[in-house]
């Protein structure tokens, strides 16, 4: 990929930061080549900031990382366009996007799945998710299997609520499940759409 740093005066090309599973945009930076080869060999967004006048890495305070997925560079070579997974919010402020935007609201599966990974790390002893992780893969697992059986159940009744409920229990585990084993949702859904094609 052949970036031309030299357009601009400051040796600095846009990055545009897009969601990869939404596709919303999330912030725009500022990158030079030091910034884009850390990047590509970190898998994690990296700017040149202008205000501290050094690499930083998004996230690198908050955890709030942006997990690169592709990079692309626009048709005159000056502008990048970085698909990436966002782990929490990407703006400052606690928002999702740098323009307040709501990224998530027509995908929370994956803003829970994002939401699952934080708790994960938390600090928080009566954090529910920390307390799952911290008792290993078999009790995750072991929990998935008691909410199907659960939903089984509620699906032989015609309790509508306790049902939903139920299905939104197993689902939440199943989420964790897909963390506790180093996948992702979108991984799922990659096969269903291959299967799909066929």
């Amino acid at each position: 990929m052949k970036i031309d740093f030299s357009k601009y005066a400051d040796g600095l090309v846009p990055a545009i930061i897009q969601d990869f599973t939404t596709h919303k945009v999330l912030m725009l930076g500022f990158m030079n080549q030091e910034a884009v080869d850390k990047t590509m060999a970190e898998g994690k967004v990296t700017f040149f900031s202008r205000s501290k006048q050094r690499l930083w890495t998004k996230g690198e305070e908050s955890g709030h990382f942006l997990l690169v997925k592709e990079v692309l560079n626009d048709c005159d070579n000056d502008t990048l366009l970085i698909k990436a997974n966002p782990l929490g919010p990407t703006c400052h402020t606690g928002a999702d996007t740098c323009w307040a935007e709501k990224n998530h609201s027509e995908e929370f599966l994956y803003y829970l799945q994002d939401i699952i990974n934080l708790r994960k790390q938390s600090t928080d002893a009566k954090s529910y998710v920390r307390d799952l992780f911290g008792r290993g893969i078999n009790k995750i697992a072991q929990k998935v299997g008691e909410e199907a059986v659960e939903l089984v159940i509620e699906a032989k009744d015609n309790n509508e609520e306790l049902f939903l409920n139920e299905a939104a229990d197993l689902l939440f585990h199943y989420l964790i499940l897909l963390n506790a084993k180093g996948h992702k949702l979108q991984d799922v859904v990659d096969i269903l759409k291959s299967r799909h094609s066929k």
